[in-house]
């Protein structure tokens, strides 16, 4: 049993890191800011600092879309790759990884913000030298 799930898994996984145009840096870049994110965004609402609910606390109804909002994102990766493929190009998947990371940075950087985590100046100067 435990075999077939770890191969049932290993298929899957494959799969969907082959949709993603593969595992490199910069989608384990992506995936990792998301996750950042999402706790972050968790942690202010648990703070009661989020402008995502009336409220500021957490709303099952912010963290749907929060989540949806991350699978449209890695939907968005697929369209790049698929797009590269067409063209015949290696760019257009990265500059969309590199575009979402970017916004999910800021992201991170609103809700450490809102909880009263200062954000270290030579980040932000490095998001200023990428933006």
């Amino acid at each position: 049993m435990k075999d077939t799930i770890c191969l049932i898994a290993g298929i899957v996984g494959g799969f969907i890191a082959t949709l993603l145009g593969g595992w490199d840096s910069a989608l384990a870049t992506l995936v990792v800011f998301m996750g950042i994110d999402l706790v972050t965004g968790v942690v202010t609402a648990v703070m009661g600092k989020s402008k995502h609910s009336s409220s500021g606390s957490l709303s099952s109804k912010a963290g749907w879309v929060g989540l949806a909002k991350k699978f449209c994102i890695l939907l968005m990766v697929v369209v790049g790759v698929r797009i590269d493929i067409l063209i015949g190009t290696n760019y257009i998947r990265d500059t969309v990884c590199i575009s979402f990371c970017l916004n999910e940075l800021l992201s991170i950087i609103e809700n450490t913000t809102l909880m009263g985590i200062p954000f270290p100046p030579a980040i932000k100067k490095a998001i200023d030298v990428l933006q």
